[in-house]
């Protein structure tokens, strides 16, 4: 089976093609293949089935085999793939995922792709449909929880996945690796959660580290940055269009007039090969 691999600001996943082929058991071929140390190595399976409502579709696993609705640098990786392996010819089209369907937009500069843009549809800020449990229809903007016996102000959004926002004062010290599970598994949050932990540095750029579920750390999440600027725009923090710095690179994202969240990154190969398929 070829695979090709690539990565989004540092946040790294494993395509394979079954447009044409048969589906195999997902889950298992996640945890082979991204395991680091017995694997190729990723953050994440993408595997490109077909569409009966868009171009195409794509299915995503953790790598610890559990399948989350969306990924915001996955996404743009997958579609630089398509472009550039013949699948779509058009610089935009559609892609089905389980948060509904997305509209990427390769950038092409001098006949190369230079960065995708996706449209990843309108924030849902609803508490029982993130979902945030004892909020009902309530926005959840600055409300307290408290982790590891510490407060601290929560804004949660659902970019198709969920996401928690905490504003820090310093995100590069942020114990990260002794809070991050802990804030996943909260029972404030039946599905579990993406944590996104953000340093405003102006109103246009903002530092986000992130604790993401089922992957623990990673380099990036562009859901995650989504969540984070719509976060700081409910606070009052942040402007609509603004740089989300994270570990892996700079993520553009914009919240149009129009409701919708545009989030504009990096999609780059890393290397191709072929796997023996599930052992």
């Amino acid at each position: 089976m070829k695979f090709s691999k690539w990565q989004g600001c540092g946040n790294d996943f494993v395509i394979v093609d079954f447009l044409d082929h048969e589906p195999v058991d997902f889950a298992v071929l996640a945890r082979e293949m991204c395991d680091r140390h017995f694997g190729v190595g990723a953050d994440g399976l993408m595997a490109a089935c077909p569409s009966e409502t868009a171009d195409v579709r794509m299915r995503e696993f953790n790598p610890d085999g559990t399948e989350p609705e969306m990924c915001g640098n996955g996404i743009r990786c997958f579609s630089r793939w398509l472009y550039e392996e013949g699948y779509v010819t058009k610089e935009e089209f559609t892609v089905e995922t389980l948060a509904g369907t997305m509209v990427p937009r390769v950038i092409v500069q001098d006949g190369t792709v230079s960065a995708v843009a996706v449209d990843m549809g309108v924030p849902v800020l609803e508490g029982e449909r993130i979902p945030v449990a004892g909020f009902g229809t309530e926005r959840v903007v600055a409300q307290p929880i408290t982790v590891a016996g510490k407060e601290y102000a929560m804004t949660c959004v659902s970019m198709g996945n969920p996401h928690c926002v905490i504003f820090v004062d310093d995100a590069e010290g942020f114990p990260l690796e002794q809070l991050g599970a802990q804030f996943e598994h909260h029972a404030a949050f039946p599905r579990k959660i993406n944590t996104e932990f953000v340093e405003v540095r102006d109103r246009r750029h903002a530092r986000m580290r992130v604790w993401e579920r089922g992957a623990g750390i990673t380099l990036a999440c562009g859901t995650g940055t989504c969540a984070t600027l719509t976060a700081g725009v409910l606070n009052d923090v942040l402007d609509r269009e603004a740089a989300i710095e994270v570990d892996g690179g700079v993520i553009h994202v914009a919240w149009r007039e129009d409701g919708h969240i545009v989030m504009t990154g990096p999609a780059e190969r890393v290397f191709t090969g072929e796997w023996p398929g599930v052992r």
